[in-house]
């Protein structure tokens, strides 16, 4: 099911802490969807502590993603959860910018 929204996305962010900061209305993008990577959970809580680590799962979808007028972006959450982390790829397998989903 492709979503899609308007949501702050935060340029290398390190942990799920740094997606939390209050922001303003007018600093949110447009993003729809264009894949979801479902982990499990103990590769979800070490994604989101280290999201600037290399991921072989952000590399091979990298060219999905494109940055324009709506972001075209991963989804990227446990699996079993509506939540995650909206991810932008950068440099082929890291998180260039990224996001909470609320789910």
């Amino acid at each position: 099911m492709e979503k899609s929204g308007s949501v702050c996305f935060i340029r290398h962010p390190r942990t799920i802490g740094d997606l939390m900061q209050p922001h303003l209305h007018k600093h949110e993008w447009e993003y729809r969807i264009v894949k979801t990577i479902e982990l499990g959970k103990m590769d979800y809580e070490n994604f989101i502590t280290d999201m600037l680590a290399d991921r072989q799962f952000i590399g091979e979808n990298a060219a999905l993603c494109s940055r324009g007028d709506v972001w075209q972006c991963l989804l990227v959450r446990q699996r079993g959860c509506s939540d995650g982390i909206l991810v932008m790829p950068e440099g082929g397998c890291y998180v260039g910018w990224a996001a909470r989903f609320p789910g």
